[in-house]
C-alpha cells in the first residue's frame, strides 16, 4: 500500500481571483494544486472569514518550489497603484486659490441636477445621481 502524501494549505486569500491567478502560475510550472472553499466564499463573502478564507492547497513536498515561484509576489496585491492616485491628486491644484489640498468626490455645491430632484420627488426617493467634482479644502470651492 502506497503512503499518501500530505496536502497542506500554502496560502489563504480573501479574493478568489487572486487565488486563481496564483493557482494558474503554479500549474504552469507543473505543480499540482487546487483551491478549497472558493464556492463558499462565492455564495456570500461574509462566509469567507468563517471558513478561514479561500485556500490554495499543494503537496507538502512542493512547498519550496511554490515559494520560489510565487515568492513574496506582492505585485498582484499592490497593483491597485495607490501611489499613482496620490501623484494624480498632488498634480491637481485648485484654480481659485492654488492649493493642492483637494480631493475628487461628490460635489458640495450644486450637488444634484434638476432632473434628479424631479425624479426623486415623483418616486419619493433620495436623488440617485450626485454630481462629481474636485473639492478644495482650503477655500471650500468645487471645480472640474
Amino acid at each position: 500500500m502506497a503512503k499518501e502524501e500530505p496536502i497542506v494549505t500554502f496560502r489563504t486569500y480573501y479574493d478568489p481571483i487572486l487565488a486563481q491567478i496564483e493557482r494558474t502560475k503554479l500549474e504552469d510550472n507543473d505543480i499540482p494544486c487546487f483551491i478549497a472553499d472558493e464556492n463558499i466564499a462565492g455564495m456570500n463573502l461574509l462566509f469567507n472569514n468563517a471558513f478561514g478564507g479561500i485556500k490554495l492547497k499543494v503537496f507538502e513536498r512542493d512547498i519550496k518550489q511554490c515559494e520560489a515561484i510565487l515568492g513574496t509576489d506582492e505585485a498582484i496585491i499592490t497593483d491597485e497603484t495607490p501611489e499613482t492616485e496620490e501623484e494624480a491628486v498632488a498634480t491637481v491644484t485648485c484654480p481659485h486659490c492654488g492649493s493642492a489640498n483637494v480631493r475628487y468626490g461628490d460635489a458640495t455645491e450644486k450637488k444634484y441636477g434638476w432632473l434628479s430632484i424631479i425624479i426623486a420627488f415623483v418616486f419619493a426617493a433620495f436623488p440617485f445621481y450626485s454630481r462629481k467634482a474636485w473639492h478644495c479644502f482650503n477655500c471650500g470651492k468645487d471645480f472640474k
